[in-house]
């Protein structure tokens, strides 16, 4: 059984420790995001990535915050609020292997921590491939496979190198490392 986030840790998500491992612009920067990019936030949680995003890819870009529990996306809500933003980000309810776009409608997906809890990985990893647009960009973060303070246990983080074996054989190309730091590592791939 894959190890599911609660949502009633929600208020972990963002803290002084985790903006300083993983600080959301410098960090989707790093994978790729640009300007005019359409995003999906694949299980965005409370917005901690969707909502740096926005800036990021500016008026003429969009951001697509997804994930399959309401109670995290009422958070995101909160913070399109907060940070009074009108116009480029909609929140998406969707289920583990329905994204709920159209084929071929987006130009960068993004998955945080989030591919380890899938209970069928290459599923998801498909489906994530279809909502792509031809040469899209697929960016993946995920917990080093070693015991930490933080995050799920060791056997259910992900070996980078099996991921990067799955990605090739469901047709992914260029497929490459990022360094995120000694808890993370990230992994980008095109369509």
């Amino acid at each position: 059984m894959a190890h599911k986030f609660d949502a009633k840790n929600k208020h972990k998500l963002d803290n002084a420790t985790r903006r300083r491992l993983l600080p959301p612009e410098e960090t989707l920067i790093k994978l790729g995001l640009q300007q005019g990019n359409i995003m999906a936030d694949i299980g965005c949680g409370i917005g901690y990535f969707s909502i740096p995003a926005c800036k990021i890819v500016g008026e003429m870009g969009k951001i697509f915050a997804m994930d399959i529990l309401p109670e995290m996306l009422q958070a995101v809500e909160i913070n399109i609020n907060k940070y009074n933003i009108v116009s480029n980000i909609k929140t998406l309810l969707t289920t583990e292997n329905n994204l709920k776009l159209e084929d071929n409608t987006i130009s960068f997906a993004f998955i945080s921590n989030v591919l380890h809890e899938a209970l069928d990985k290459e599923k998801l990893l498909n489906e994530i491939r279809r909502i792509l647009s031809p040469k899209g960009r697929l960016a993946i973060i995920e917990w080093e496979k070693i015991q930490g303070e933080f995050g799920p246990p060791l056997e259910h983080r992900l070996d980078k190198f099996h991921l990067m074996k799955v990605l090739d054989k469901i047709k992914f190309s260029n497929i490459s490392l990022v360094n995120i730091g000694e808890n993370f590592y990230g992994l980008t791939a095109q369509k």
